[in-house]
């Protein structure tokens, strides 16, 4: 989804960002990208917390509805787009005692729950996999490119 931002600059400051949807989330940057890149951050945090906390998130206004926005005077508006967070499952999985005693050490150690961590095992142990399917691919293409010569 994208949401409108107002991007502001004062003489003397940093590029400031607000958003009207969402009052109280704002942000700011150094340069006009730092800025884009602290908006993205800043309102994909803000809806996170909402969400955990059960608000609803509104959905975006358009650039009609807030023609006459006094914050938007001195401002220009921006798109800021945000991935719609992916509802949490629960799961149910089957596991040797001895084995969940060492996910929980391992967690307890990084600071996540045992969820957190098997996830992030998971997702971890995914990127690498690819990482290396990727290698041996390009190895393979870069065998036979010196058998052609």
């Amino acid at each position: 989804m994208d949401y409108i931002a107002y991007l502001h600059k004062e003489r003397d400051s940093d590029f400031g960002v607000s958003f009207p949807d969402f009052p109280g989330c704002v942000t700011a940057g150094r340069t006009l990208e730092e800025a884009r890149r602290m908006a993205a951050e800043a309102l994909a945090l803000h809806i996170e917390g909402m969400i955990e906390d059960g608000e609803v998130v509104p959905e975006p206004s358009n650039l009609d509805d807030l023609e006459k926005d006094p914050n938007m005077r001195g401002a220009v508006a921006v798109l800021v787009g945000v991935e719609p967070a992916d509802k949490t499952v629960r799961i149910n999985i089957t596991a040797r005692e001895s084995q969940l005693e060492v996910i929980d050490r391992l967690a307890g150690k990084a600071g996540m729950t045992r969820s957190a961590y098997m996830v992030q095992s998971a997702m971890n142990r995914f990127a690498s996999n690819n990482a290396k399917a990727r290698q041996r691919t390009a190895s393979r293409r870069g065998n036979r490119t010196r058998a052609k010569r």
